[in-house]
């Protein structure tokens, strides 16, 4: 079973679970008669809420023998299963502490951000001492049954992954899985350098501000060495030869080599550099490995590898990749130079049904190169109105259906989520089921979206020097080329915006007459939510069931599934 933790967004997530008021002793979870007992006792969770929800996860997926894999990112916990069917999808989404799930080449489950980070290690240890506890006991009789649901578990994600990922999302999920795990760090850096930013023009703690310039900048001056870890990590190379093949880049002593007539610069290629040369450094090391004898591997393929890609990244990729970053931001700079309210609309607008198609994960490395490049990413607080409309529209719909018990409890338990920028629930649980009120919530971010490009068009940029957090959360990581109030006022000025479009767009246009009349009827909650239709349905506008409520999202960690 593989545990390495891999933070990656697969796809939107489905947060339409059904009522958790009902479950007995008002625990959220199924009545431990109906399922079978977790491998770790109760006893030993000692208080340990991430202990106790793993306990409660883990029978209804199958017990442990139905892991084959876990990991999770920044909101999900991901487990390779070997029988789907023995998911017992409905329990599971009813725990308190689950969001929703999502069935894709992975099984997904949604708990939040904090929340995953805690659990899933713990659901980790339970498998694991499933396992060991298996391995000691034997199981023997049992092997011809469990192969057959292994292979009918493996048919089953054969037939998923064949039918629903094609090679162009396929490669995108694995650059998202190469950039992602460094998001944390990128926030934590970011905050870091705001408040030594803070303190450098208050004049304040001048001994303490060098020493933290060196905790923000030690790792982006490191991050292409990062990158070809995680690259080669990725594409099944070496991990430790994709980092040296990358760390090329960053060397000082790259100034005294000359390419294509020119002196390079350490740096020049940043992140596409690194990636290019790590993927590089993983085709050379298995060439090695397929021709160069067992007794001489451990000699002259990492010779060979690190020779090969490092001279190519020289004398090569560093110049054409630092070409390439540097048109990136001259486009993006461009685009919201000419463009402004205009490109700002359409960015702010289109980025939910991007997230949706799961063609987001193609701006990741596009705000690592801006960040690296200038030290924020003007992209991200235009792509994060599109948050706002959401929770605008919630709002609307909130008081459209005002007999809708399920609806507003759903709204209630998510929107403090949505106002830090965990937009799932609110997406995948109220808006998109709905139909209409999505598109009028797109509305919404597209007019947030079109007021930070008109800023930007009059010559205020604002930005961010991290990614993933957005709404409330992305105030600590704001910056850009005027004072901080200054682009603090410009963000919150499209964040209203997009509350307030997305609010009397849906409010307005959101429903028609026959589907309030039908939303408005049922005053308990369905037990077969329309949230339940996998994320890359169109949107049907009209009544059909409501969307069930969805469990409060409390943490305010930054989220990693919307950028």
């Amino acid at each position: 079973m593989s545990t390495e933790h891999t933070d990656s967004t697969d796809g939107p997530d489905n947060t339409g679970g059904p009522d958790n008021t009902g479950s007995p002793g008002n625990s959220g979870s199924p009545d431990n008669t109906d399922t079978p007992k977790s491998t770790g006792a109760s006893k030993n969770a000692g208080g340990n809420p991430g202990r106790e929800a793993a306990e409660a996860i883990l029978p209804l997926v199958g017990g442990a023998a139905n892991v084959t894999s876990v990991t999770h990112c920044m909101t999900r916990m991901r487990l390779g299963l070997a029988d789907r069917s023995l998911v017992q999808d409905e329990p599971l989404k009813a725990l308190p502490q689950v969001m929703g799930v999502v069935d894709d080449d992975t099984y997904q489950i949604v708990l939040g951000p904090g929340k995953v980070a805690r659990i899933t290690p713990e659901f980790e240890s339970l498998v694991q001492a499933a396992e060991t506890a298996e391995s000691r006991t034997g199981t023997a009789g049992a092997g011809s049954t469990a192969d057959e649901l292994a292979a009918e578990g493996a048919a089953i994600r054969a037939a998923r992954k064949e039918k629903n990922a094609t090679p162009v999302k396929l490669m995108l999920r694995r650059i998202a899985n190469i950039f992602v795990p460094l998001i944390p760090a990128l926030i934590g850096c970011g905050i870091v350098a705001g408040i030594n930013g803070l303190l450098t023009n208050a004049g304040w703690l001048p001994s303490l501000t060098p020493a933290l310039t060196a905790v923000a900048s030690g790792f982006m001056s490191l991050i292409a060495v990062f990158v070809g870890l995680n690259t080669a990590r990725e594409f099944g190379g070496t991990p430790v030869l994709g980092g040296a093949a990358a760390a090329v880049i960053v060397f000082p002593g790259v100034a005294d080599v000359s390419a294509f007539g020119e002196k390079l610069a350490p740096g020049q290629g940043g992140v596409l550099g690194a990636l290019f040369a790590a993927l590089l450094a993983v085709y050379v090391e298995k060439g090695c490995r397929r021709v160069v004898p067992t007794a001489l591997d451990v000699l002259v393929t990492p010779t060979v590898t690190v020779l090969v890609a490092g001279l190519v990244t020289l004398f090569g990729l560093m110049y054409v990749c630092g070409e390439l970053a540097t048109g990136i931001g001259h486009l993006a700079n461009w685009l919201l130079q000419h463009g402004g309210a205009a490109a700002g609309f359409v960015l702010g607008g289109l980025f939910l049904p991007l997230v949706m198609l799961g063609l987001h994960q193609a701006l990741i490395p596009i705000h690592t190169t801006l960040i690296e490049q200038d030290g924020f990413t003007v992209l991200l607080p235009i792509l994060a109105m599109a948050g706002a409309g959401q929770v605008g529209a919630a709002v609307a719909i909130y008081l459209r259906l005002h007999r809708n018990t399920s609806v507003r409890k759903t709204i209630r338990s998510a929107l403090p989520a949505g106002f830090l920028g965990v937009g799932e629930p609110l997406i995948y649980g109220v808006s998109l089921p709905l139909g209409r009120p999505f598109i009028t919530a797109c509305v919404g971010g597209a007019f947030g979206g079109g007021i930070v490009g008109l800023f930007y068009q009059l010559g205020t940029s604002v930005g961010s020097t991290a990614i993933g957090p957005s709404g409330w959360a992305l105030f600590p990581l704001l910056k850009g080329n005027h004072g901080l109030g200054a682009i603090a006022a410009i963000y919150a000025v499209g964040l209203a915006a997009g509350y307030g479009v997305g609010f009397l767009a849906t409010y307005f246009f959101g429903f028609s007459k026959q589907m309030l009349t039908d939303l408005n009827a049922a005053t308990e909650p369905e037990t077969a939510p329309a949230a339940a239709t996998p994320p890359t349905t169109e949107p049907r506008p009209g009544s059909g069931p409501e969307p069930a409520p969805a469990p409060a999202a409390t943490s305010a960690d930054p989220p990693g599934s919307l950028v």
